[in-house]
C-alpha cells in the first residue's frame, strides 16, 4: 500500500476571480492517492433576507486573515487525513454572480473530504476576520454575524459533531 504524501495546502486572499475546476485539478494533478475531492464555492447572490443586493464589499485584516485561515486549515489536517487543501477568499467589491470563496479538500476517502470542507466553511464564516458591507436600493450597511453560523461552527468543538476526530 502506498504511503500518503504530506498534505499540500494553498491559502490565498485576492481581489481576482478564481477557477474552481482549475484549483481542484491542481490538487489532483499527478496524484494517484486521492479518492475524493470536495469543492465548495460561495457565490454572491442578489438577495439577502428579502432585500435586493446590488453588490457587497468584503474587507479583511491583512496578515491576520491569512494566519487565522491557516490555523483552521492546520486543524482540519490534524482532524482528517487530508492530502490537499485549498482555500481562496476574495475581497473587494463583488456583484451578484461573482465568486466569493473556494474551499477544496482532497482525501483518500470521501467522508474525510466532506467533513473537512464543511468544517473549514463553518469556521471561515465565523472566525476569519472579514467584514461585509451590502449595497441595496435602500443604501449600504455592514452585515452582522448570524447566530446560525455560530451554531454551525459550534458543532465542531469538543463534545460537538466529529469532535473525536
Amino acid at each position: 500500500m502506498p504511503s500518503v504524501a504530506m498534505t499540500t495546502t494553498t491559502i490565498r486572499l485576492q481581489v481576482e476571480d478564481f477557477d474552481a475546476a482549475g484549483e481542484a485539478a491542481a490538487i489532483t494533478r499527478g496524484r494517484t492517492d486521492i479518492g475524493a475531492v470536495v469543492t465548495f464555492a460561495g457565490i454572491c447572490r442578489d438577495h439577502e433576507g428579502g432585500a435586493c443586493v446590488r453588490a457587497m464589499t468584503l474587507e479583511h485584516y491583512a496578515g491576520m486573515a491569512e494566519a487565522e485561515i491557516a490555523s483552521h486549515v492546520e486543524e482540519a489536517v490534524r482532524r482528517w487525513p487530508l492530502v490537499g487543501v485549498t482555500v481562496i477568499h476574495r475581497h473587494g467589491r463583488l456583484v451578484p454572480g461573482d465568486n466569493i470563496v473556494l474551499v477544496v479538500t482532497a482525501a483518500v476517502h470521501r467522508g474525510d473530504a466532506f467533513a473537512a470542507a464543511e468544517f473549514l466553511m463553518d469556521y471561515l464564516k465565523t472566525r476569519a476576520p472579514f467584514w461585509k458591507r451590502e449595497e441595496t436600493p435602500a443604501g449600504s450597511s455592514w452585515v452582522s454575524a448570524k447566530k446560525t453560523d455560530d451554531v454551525a461552527a459550534a458543532r465542531w468543538t469538543r463534545g460537538g459533531r466529529d469532535a473525536a476526530e
